[in-house]
């Protein structure tokens, strides 16, 4: 952590990466909190090719009014190669110091994080705060975002388990995840699915056909198989692998592909709870002179990690929770 400049008096906000539910309520507690402080505030529009491309506009406490109960964010936000080259983040520092900011809060995940920790070290005051639907950034034990996706991809299964009873059928329900199977092992064990894929742990299909085989052997009236969208055998490789000879399953199988549905739609209470935290608490931090931090969950409370470990790290899924799903699901 470093220390801040003598008197802060104008702080710029942007969201980076994918969308996530709640990222408005973070927006909002920012800048709320900042003009409590007598700060103005800047908001960054499309992340950081807005920065680079100076998309920056006033945020008061009226322009953040009626966002708390929206989905996505205000701000728009974007992937921008351009800042992962050292001109381009010299580009972005330029417009910074140009427009008079004092510090930067950025909401998102992990590429966010990593950009805002070469503006750290770059000399600039950096407080992220962590919103990922994957849950996968190390300094937050649950990410902005994350419960709304959650209760998103559930109430789908509960729904199509629904269906799958009527018809006597196995649903294959692909979420979001590309590199981290949190929401599929989540929403797996909390959907009762009989089998849960996700990238960690290598699959068999040959062990999931068989699994389905006793499922029906069992006497249930469905299978749901939860897949994370970055498993090797996701949704569509298990459709193709078990195409033209499904009986021997004893279902039939469907396949619903969920996809950006998770990201939509307005954020639950926890996200718009979390959200305003985490917003107050970066405005704290750069208050008390502390950034280079990641603002995030830890131990169920806000804590701050620095950004230097949260680069450097790589958030581990308790993959032991697969066995707890196999037995719950007998």
């Amino acid at each position: 952590m470093g220390s801040m400049p003598a008197k802060i008096r104008r702080i710029g906000v942007l969201t980076s990466g994918g969308d996530a539910p709640g990222m408005n309520a973070a927006i909002r507690a920012v800048t709320r909190a900042a003009v409590d402080k007598g700060w103005e505030v800047s908001g960054v529009r499309q992340g950081y090719a807005g920065l680079i491309a100076n998309d920056v506009v006033p945020l008061g406490a009226r322009n953040v009014g009626g966002i708390l109960q929206r989905g996505g964010t205000i701000l728009g936000s974007s992937r921008s190669p351009e800042f992962k080259t050292p001109e381009g983040r010299r580009i972005a520092l330029r417009v910074l110091e140009d427009n008079g900011e004092d510090a930067l809060v950025v909401i998102g995940g992990n590429g966010s994080q990593s950009g805002a920790a070469e503006l750290m070290r770059m000399g600039f005051p950096v407080v992220g705060i962590a919103s990922t639907i994957d849950n996968d950034l190390y300094g937050s034990d649950v990410c902005l975002g994350v419960d709304t996706a959650l209760n998103i991809a559930l109430e789908a299964i509960d729904r199509l388990k629904v269906t799958a009873s009527s018809h006597h059928r196995a649903f294959v329900v692909e979420v979001m995840g590309r590199d981290c199977g949190y929401l599929a092992l989540m929403a797996g064990i909390a959907g009762g699915s009989e089998v849960i894929i996700i990238p960690e742990v290598e699959t068999d299909p040959e062990a999931i056909a068989a699994e389905l085989t006793a499922v029906y052997e069992r006497g249930k009236p469905h299978a749901m198989i939860v897949v994370a969208e970055g498993a090797k055998y996701n949704a569509d490789r298990l459709g193709h692998y078990f195409a033209g000879h499904q009986k021997r399953l004893g279902f039939e199988l469907r396949i619903t592909v969920l996809g950006h549905v998770q990201r939509g739609g307005a954020p639950g209470a926890a996200d718009r709870l979390l959200g305003t935290q985490m917003g107050v608490a970066a405005v704290e931090h750069l208050a008390r002179g502390q950034h280079g931090v990641l603002v995030g969950l830890r131990d169920g409370r806000i804590g701050a990690t620095p950004l230097e470990e949260v680069a450097a790290n790589k958030k581990t899924l308790d993959t032991a929770l697969l066995r707890l799903a196999y037995i719950l699901s007998r």
